[in-house]
């Protein structure tokens, strides 16, 4: 298990890229999160939801993602509880607070989705969630110490040196585990080193007689992550996915608070034609673009009364009348029909309200949340693919014109009379080169060489490399046996 210091330290990646070296050297891998908080959600073969990140890692290790993978998911909602997320199926609905009481009925989940993974592979690579260093929520814990102790399983410590202060965390952290959980960690990595990694050699060694445990890796940043997929908004805030590209065609998509599966345009970012910004709240849409897109929202509502109250739908507005191209993907689609309305409270509280008005569709949020990967065509005949997670139904006249016409022959999403306003329900659209180059065809950007599903396998590979050189992995292997 990397369990780490805190939030962010970089625990996803590792995992990612550990499963990748350790199946180059022959191994069958399986990554695990016990519990995960994030509204990035991927829908795996056997039918569930699991997060991105370990969607992410199951790629890395060559194998299909499983519902197993991630037996317990948070999406938080607006009014601060979750939906629960429990095997791939949606369980029910929490405060922060009720939740607690709610872990020691899910551990036995938990454990019987291990289980699962344990017997059909040589390891199981598990990620902790958060710090394992918060005492306070110790009792109650699944994600991280509750977890390791009940399956028994050695666990690595990983600190971030990047954001300083690492030598007080890790021997910090040393301090308030208890006893019976100090004595499962079997050793600690220091990650994103910048420059000369001997300037910390001393630094390794004080952590090492602090706290009994021996480092097992000083590991150099890994430029190249940002490539890959980040986890969670929280990684949006970061100044390198902040800046746009550069290129010549300029994209913008609003950051609302609800924001999910912001991922999807990764691909377009990666475009070195395509000068791709998100933006923050107290700024303006910027004009002059040549699409707007609207991502993904797990707080549908919530998220349009804050689109408003940014003035973001005065943009949105004024872009359209000047004859610019808007995108909305699953919940910014719901954002562009007439009417959403959450008449059960499934994303927060119960509500109705209209919604921008440039698709005619009105969207109504109930019955069971479709989770599925699928494939089809825009009528321009162009192949895509990707996978639907959404609750609820969209309909009206321009769901007559849909965005798409899938392989089981059900339409998908819909088209203004004029074809400038779409909305699809497809997250992962433009990861097909395909699809993503009819779009920036359409856009007047000239054909890229790149190829989006090759830069991620050859990122995956390079942090192999990459880890195979800074980490002990014939350490944490005997640590596993």
């Amino acid at each position: 298990m990397l369990a780490g210091t805190g939030s962010g330290v970089g625990k996803s990646l590792l995992v990612a890229g550990l499963a990748r070296a350790l199946t180059r050297r022959g191994l069958s891998v399986r990554p695990f999160k016990p519990q995960n908080m994030s509204n990035n959600a991927a829908v795996t073969a056997d039918g569930g939801e699991i997060g991105r990140a370990q969607a992410l890692q199951a790629r890395a290790a060559g194998v299909a993602a499983t519902a197993d993978m991630n037996p317990v998911l948070l999406k938080p909602h607006a009014d601060g509880g979750a939906q629960i997320i429990v095997q791939g199926k949606l369980w029910g609905q929490a405060s922060g607070r009720a939740f607690q009481s709610l872990k020691p009925q899910l551990l036995p989940r938990v454990l019987e989705s291990f289980a699962r993974l344990r017997a059909g592979c040589d390891i199981v690579l598990v990620e902790g969630a958060g710090s394992v260093a918060e005492a306070n929520l110790r009792p109650q814990d699944i994600a991280n110490m509750g977890f390791a102790r009940a399956a028994s399983v050695p666990v690595v410590l990983i600190g971030d040196i990047d954001r300083g202060g690492v030598i007080a965390s890790l021997i910090g952290t040393r301090a308030v585990l208890e006893p019976d959980d100090a004595a499962l960690v079997g050793g600690f990595i220091v990650n994103r080193m910048r420059g000369d990694l001997s300037l910390f050699a001393d630094g390794m060694a004080m952590i090492a007689a602090r706290t009994g445990w021996p480092g097992l890796g000083l590991v150099a940043h890994f430029a190249a992550a940002q490539a890959l997929p980040a986890e969670d908004a929280a990684d949006l805030a970061e100044p390198p996915r902040q800046r746009g590209s550069g290129g010549a065609l300029r994209i913008a998509a609003p950051m609302l608070p609800g924001i999910a599966n912001f991922d999807d345009l990764d691909p377009l970012r990666a475009e070195p034609g395509v000068d791709l910004r998100l933006i923050p709240r107290g700024r303006p849409l910027p004009v002059g673009c040549a699409l707007l897109i609207l991502p993904g929202s797990k707080t549908t509502l919530a998220d349009l009364a804050v689109l408003r109250a940014e003035g973001w739908d005065i943009d949105l507005l004024a872009h359209r009348r000047q004859g610019g191209r808007i995108l909305g993907l699953c919940g910014g689609y719901q954002m562009l029909g007439q009417t959403i309305a959450d008449p059960h409270g499934l994303e927060g509280p119960p509500g109705e309200a209209p919604g921008l008005g440039l698709l005619a569709v009105a969207t109504t949020l109930g019955g069971d949340k479709r989770l599925v990967e699928t494939a089809g065509a825009t009528p321009d005949g162009v192949r895509l693919s990707g996978y639907e997670m959404h609750l609820g139904r969209t309909d009206g006249p321009d769901a007559a014109r849909p965005f798409a016409r899938l392989d089981d022959g059900r339409p998908d999403g819909a088209r203004s009379a004029d074809g400038l306003v779409c909305g699809s329900y497809l997250h992962r659209l433009f990861d097909g080169d395909a699809q993503r180059a009819a779009w920036l065809h359409r856009l007047g950007a000239p054909a890229s060489p790149y190829r989006h599903t090759d830069a991620i396998e050859t990122t995956l590979d390079a942090l192999a490399v990459h880890l195979e050189r800074h980490v002990d992995i014939a350490g944490l292997l005997s640590l596993a046996r």
